[in-house]
Formats: C-alpha cells, structure tokens, sequence
C-alpha cells in the first residue's frame, strides 16, 4: 500500500474514498483509498477498467469493509478484556 499524506478531511478509520478518471484509452482508472488511524492509504487501484466498474470492485471494498468492521469489533474486545484484567 502507498501512504498519503494526511488531507484536511482524512477518512474515518475504515472508510473507503473511490475515485474515479477516464481512462487514457478505454474505460475508467478508480482508486480506491482506505481510511487508517492516522492516514488514508491507497487501498487499490483499477487501471482501464470497462464502463460496468462497479461490477469489478464492489465486491472487493465490500471484502475490506467487513475486515475493517471485523478488526473494530476484535479491538474493542482486546480492550475491554484488558481493562477487565487490570480490575
């Protein structure tokens, strides 16, 4: 993944920004960013791809947004034994 640099508006942990250029020949190039604790990185990118995009990469940000939703929830149990421990 290539790091961006923190924008005025960064994306919630978890959120996915696609966007979306004609392609140079055919199509259209998406990048999809992917929303960190403290930055947004580039999730993915599509070069060239056909006019039924969403078709391509619906599924895959679907795929990492239920990660992400998965890793919230393992994190906020992680935390919460912790506290219970400390207790």
């Amino acid at each position: 993944m290539i790091c961006l640099p923190t924008p005025a508006t960064t994306l919630p942990l978890g959120r996915i920004r696609p966007l979306w250029e004609p392609a140079t020949h055919a199509g259209w190039t998406i990048h999809a960013h992917l929303g960190l604790a403290t930055t947004e990185v580039l999730l993915a990118r599509w070069p060239a791809a056909p006019d039924h995009w969403p078709d391509l990469i619906r599924p895959t940000l679907y795929e990492v947004t239920g990660l992400c939703h998965a890793l919230t929830y393992a994190t906020a149990a992680l935390d919460l034994s912790d506290r219970l421990s400390q207790n």
